[in-house]
């Protein structure tokens, strides 16, 4: 053996050692969630596909997104919540949402959470008696049963993918940022309300007095929320099919891995436990070439660079004044911009700007020209913006959408403006500000290097954990078991109560025996008297 093979056989070697057990073919059902959250469901389960597992995809016949034919998966339709006019319901509410910004500071994001609890209570209604109808189709179960799944991989926006696997008593993986009323991580993790944020108060880990008056108000405005208008919607679903004394959350708890869409670059931190695994922006990667009039249109920016653009799916619902300022401000510009856009033309828009109704949006953000990136605050355009170093300019509309850009203003990677009031000149002069003030760029260049700065990425991470689950039937040795007590013992108060009636005793004891020996000594005196 030659001396330059040494070395490489024993590279082999140590690589083939190291390496976990792969994963032989297996059954995974899934259960996920339309609209952006199937676009990160996806591209999992294309890796899946690739290593050789088996995946069926329970998916509604109405879907948006997720088509019923499929090379990398078999689908089976359901009955869910999808229908037609869900898009013309969030359209509504962002109108509504609009109006909740023009209070006062304090109170406007409780008015946005209120806004959200017919949802709620809609939605999770319809979960359960969806879930019914899977649990009564003996045939249907049977069918499942038969097929024997290794896995049920799910997003737990939606309930019917956990609650099914319990049924089915399979292990279950999370692909998971919302939960029920909020984030994730307040599920299932320690979340101290003195400096974790609650999902949509828009506040930082750094909070005053009154700002933690504020999230403590949103923290109970979900306690009452989950226990009265969420966990009483699967009241009679969990009496027919479960054991005694199931409910909601105490099934999602029992998830082996929560694969977080989220990490510690972008989230504040804060206290996490073993099964908890965070997998923010394993959806990006490295730009690809654009079509040829894209990249000419790009390369005609000059100097300058390129500005771009999308708002997502709800860019047609802004009031047209709004978006009669925006094209206006970008008409001032002297760089190109691209924007993505849905509804009729503004008037005033500029001989710089192009409109198009879809666009690679990854590559436009890896491309060398990309100066900025106006967006709405969804996740997925922000860890991409983060990968590629793009600055933001925010315009929130929806859900965590306030949340997520406070996260890169705090970090001073963006400048946020309020859509309902905005005018050419706010807009304007924000965009000149992220533009020319090289801080941006630079905080978001940080940012980016510490997001790419990981021993694994966060695709390989997800599918690392996935197949764990599978070779070992479950990861119960991650769970915590503090979610097992009841509340009272969870947070000690009996132990609390137990303290304190020993102290009142010890002290009723203590005066009762000091007033007993004063009373003895008194008569003593009273006697030779």
């Amino acid at each position: 053996m030659s001396g330059l093979s040494i070395p490489l056989f024993v590279t082999v070697l140590c690589f083939l050692l190291l390496s976990p057990p792969p994963c032989s073919s297996s059954n995974i059902l899934v259960v996920p969630v339309d609209g952006s959250h199937w676009i990160n469901m996806k591209l999992i389960l294309e890796q899946l596909h690739s290593r050789g597992h088996n995946i069926t995809v329970l998916r509604s016949a109405k879907s948006w997104y997720i088509p019923n034919n499929s090379s990398i998966y078999t689908s089976i339709n359901i009955s869910t919540i999808v229908d037609e006019t869900d898009i013309n319901y969030y359209s509504k509410m962002l109108q509504d949402v609009m109006e909740c910004r023009t209070y006062p500071t304090f109170i406007r994001t409780l008015c946005q959470q209120y806004l959200i609890t017919p949802l709620f209570d809609q939605v999770h209604k319809i979960f359960a008696r969806s879930v019914a109808t899977i649990i009564e189709d003996t045939v249907f179960i049977q069918k499942l049963q038969d097929t024997k799944f290794d896995l049920m991989l799910t997003d737990p926006a939606m309930t019917i993918g956990v609650l099914l696997a319990t049924y089915l008593e399979l292990p279950i993986v999370f692909n998971v940022r919302w939960i029920n009323t909020g984030e994730g991580l307040f599920t299932i993790a320690p979340s101290p309300i003195s400096y974790v944020p609650v999902p949509g108060s828009e506040l930082h880990d750094q909070m005053d007095f009154l700002e933690r008056i504020k999230n403590m108000l949103h923290y109970l405005y979900n306690v009452i929320e989950q226990h009265l208008i969420i966990n009483p919607a699967y009241s009679d679903l969990l009496q027919r099919h479960f054991p005694p004394g199931t409910d909601l959350l105490s099934l999602q708890r029992r998830a082996d891995i929560w694969l977080f869409r989220a990490d510690s670059v972008f989230e504040f931190p804060r206290p996490t436990i073993p099964n908890v695994v965070y997998i923010g922006g394993f959806h990006c990667k490295k730009a690809q070439p654009l079509p040829a009039k894209l990249e000419a249109f790009m390369q005609s920016s000059g100097d300058h660079g390129v500005v771009f653009m999308s708002l997502g799916t709800f860019i047609s619902a802004l009031p047209r004044k709004v978006t009669e300022a925006i094209a206006a401000a970008f008409a001032e510009l002297p760089h190109k911009v691209i924007w993505r856009f849905v509804g009729e033309k503004p008037s005033s828009l500029g001989n710089n700007t192009l409109l198009l109704e879809w666009l690679p949006q990854s590559d436009l953000l890896g491309h060398p020209k990309t100066r900025a990136f106006v967006a709405h605050g969804g996740t997925n355009g922000l860890y991409e913006a983060i990968y590629h170093s793009v600055p933001v300019v925010g315009l929130p509309l929806l859900f965590d959408q306030f949340d997520n850009l406070l996260r890169l203003k705090v970090r001073g990677a963006a400048r946020v403006l309020e859509a309902y009031s905005l005018t050419k000149e706010d807009f304007l002069g924000a965009l000149k500000d992220v533009l020319e003030n090289p801080s941006f760029h630079t905080n978001m260049q940080h940012l980016s290097q510490l997001h790419r700065d990981k021993p694994m990425t966060p695709m390989d991470t997800a599918i690392f954990w996935i197949e764990y689950v599978i070779r070992n039937k479950g990861a119960p040795h991650l769970q915590s078991a503090g979610f097992h007590l009841p509340w009272y013992s969870y947070f000690c108060l009996d132990v609390a109560a137990l303290t304190i009636a020993i102290t009142g005793i010890f002290i009723w004891a203590l005066v009762f025996v000091c007033r007993l020996l004063c009373c003895r000594r008194s008569k003593r005196k009273m006697k030779p008297e």
